[in-house]
């Protein structure tokens, strides 16, 4: 499923013209990232959570030709699913 399917969907259920239901689906998306560009957790009950993890700089190796390259410290995004949607996954439903 991609971001205009997703946008799709919302405009079908909500009865919302397609521009309103973009404009909501990128606003929750936004929102997102900059909660998470700010080292906020976004919390969403029944679906799971969005946290920033800071990885440490280190030295890494490139596979081909075996030299060694610097990687920089960064942040990942890590998600971790809530109870209900592993269990709505699981068994199938919606």
């Amino acid at each position: 499923m991609t971001k205009i399917d997703i946008i799709n969907r919302v405009a079908e259920q909500t009865g919302l013209p397609k521009q309103d239901a973009d404009l909501a689906v990128e606003t929750i998306i936004s929102l997102i990232k900059d909660s998470l560009a700010a080292d906020e957790a976004v919390i969403l009950r029944r679906f799971g959570s969005f946290q920033t993890r800071a990885k440490n700089p280190r030295v890494g190796r490139n596979p081909k030709t075996g030299e060694e390259a610097e990687i920089s410290a960064r942040k990942v995004v890590r998600f971790k699913a809530g109870k209900r949607f592993k269990e709505a996954v699981n068994n199938g439903q919606a």
